[in-house]
């Protein structure tokens, strides 16, 4: 039988395994919720500076300019360790570098609240985006590959669930130390971070290494130990383990994994890498971090004054945000992935124009803060619903087992790149072309994505490795 033939043979007998009725795996669900939780980690760290940058531009007597870049420049400084993430994965493996990660966070953590000056605050960023950048590649390619693929994309969903309970956490605390000394609240408000990462770490050693890593080290047995306890039959984990060796013993192009994406791809490779780099960019040129970092600034054009009203409507957009997540969680693996891709984009921008129309009036007042408000909610809505939860879970998806690792960090190298220049630049370019302007051209690159995901973005739902390959190979 060819390779080709034995592949669609093994996709049949999975789609048949995954057709009938079964109990779903919790052991899988135990693991996949221990990786994501590295990532409230990441909401907490990102959320935080919409409050901190308050009290430490006060405290420190920071200028604009250095705010934006302080607020954005993680997003820089963690290129480096996207782009050796794929590396280091492949190295120690999977778990052991979401250990890694946790204990940057930690001494990243710490340093920030220890920081007196701009200078000693960079370092920390610095640090901290070192566990970040190993935490969003990583986490997304552990799970993807420990999941069952009758709950891969319910299960990838909790990546997002938990880096939202992240971001929700760290717009409680400004709003709970928002009424403390400002040399203190800010200070507190990192220092809180410490402690979890060791937590983390802790539970992470307790779970299993990913199935997929093991193969590729040649510990075939242990492979499908992994896979008989997170799969939802003993022979759905045969035709896995089949599935991930025909993947490694399939015939390798000649040079190294970068040389494959980057230098000389075939036309499969790079019609999946399109996809997979297109949709981490507009993840993030779309403007979830400008809301996410500059709320506060936001609801005070639209008139609130007080720093309790504003903070505190950081916390109603961080719940609504949260809650939209588990409605993704809930469809994606019965709607399936574009659709609700489609809808993710389309809603971004009409949300985004609403806010824009919202800014333009001139006289503010309580009707045009609440309409602000509302709209920042039905964006955050619209975004947790698609892009946000499914942008890491569709690039794992589509990956080539040989490439997904590196490939993984290629994906984030540009989230992270286009995230820094959209949180490094909103202060200067609402100046330029006014904050309406902002949010008028973010609505405009959200309808640009939309007609992207209609016109490159296959269905994924329920599909195994080698169908993946063949939907890009068309």
């Amino acid at each position: 039988m060819t390779h080709d033939a034995a592949a669609e043979a093994t996709t049949t007998k999975l789609l048949a395994v995954l057709e009938k009725p079964r109990r779903r795996n919790m052991y899988a669900f135990a693991c996949v919720t221990l990786a994501s939780m590295t990532t409230i980690l990441t909401g907490y760290n990102l959320a935080l500076m919409s409050g901190a940058e308050l009290f430490i531009r006060e405290d420190l007597g920071l200028t604009d300019t250095q705010v934006e870049v302080l607020a954005g420049s993680m997003n820089v400084f963690m290129l480096a360790s996207i782009l050796f993430s794929g590396w280091t994965a492949d190295l120690l493996g999977r778990r052991a570098t979401l250990v890694v990660a946790n204990a940057f966070f930690m001494a990243g953590a710490l340093a920030m609240s220890l920081g007196g000056s701009y200078a000693a605050l960079m370092a920390a960023r610095f640090v901290t985006s070192i566990g970040m950048g190993l935490a969003l590649v990583v986490a997304p390619v552990y799970n993807a590959e420990i999941s069952p693929p009758s709950t891969r994309g319910m299960l990838s969903s909790l990546l997002d669930i938990f880096t939202n309970v992240g971001i929700l956490l760290g717009y409680t605390s400004n709003y709970a130390l928002a009424g403390l000394p400002v040399h203190l609240a800010w200070r507190i408000m990192y220092a809180i971070g410490v402690l979890p990462p060791v937590l983390l770490a802790v539970g992470v050693l307790a779970m299993p290494e990913s199935p997929r890593w093991l193969a590729m080290r040649g510990r075939h047995a242990d492979a499908r130990a992994v896979l008989l306890r997170t799969s939802d039959t003993a022979e759905e984990a045969d035709l896995r383990l089949e599935d991930i060796n025909r993947a490694l013993d399939a015939p390798q192009p000649a040079g190294s994994v970068w040389q494959e994406m980057i230098v000389r791809p075939s036309a499969t490779v790079r019609r999946i890498l399109i996809c997979v780099v297109g949709l981490h960019f507009f993840q993030e040129a779309s403007g979830i971090d400008a809301v996410i970092l500059y709320s506060p600034l936001v609801f005070k054009k639209a008139g609130m004054s007080t720093n309790s009203s504003v903070l505190g409507a950081t916390v109603a957009v961080g719940v609504v945000k949260t809650c939209f997540i588990f409605v993704a969680m809930l469809l994606v693996d019965r709607v399936g992935r574009r659709p609700l891709l489609l809808a993710s984009a389309g809603g971004v921008a009409v949300s985004f124009t609403a806010l824009a129309l919202t800014l333009c009036v001139r006289e503010t007042s309580s009707a045009t803060a609440a309409a602000c408000v509302a709209s920042v909610m039905a964006f955050v809505a619209a975004f947790s619903l698609g892009f946000g939860p499914l942008a890491s879970t569709y690039a794992a998806e589509i990956m080539p087992l040989r490439l997904r690792a590196k490939g993984a960090g290629l994906g984030m190298a540009v989230n992270r790149l286009t995230c820094g220049a959209v949180s490094m630049s909103f202060i200067s370019l609402a100046g330029w072309i006014s904050m309406p302007g902002c949010f008028f051209l973010y609505a405009g690159v959200a309808a640009t994505a939309c007609v992207f995901v209609h016109v490159r973005l296959p269905e994924t739902r329920g599909r195994s490795l080698e169908d993946m390959e063949a939907l890009f190979a068309k």
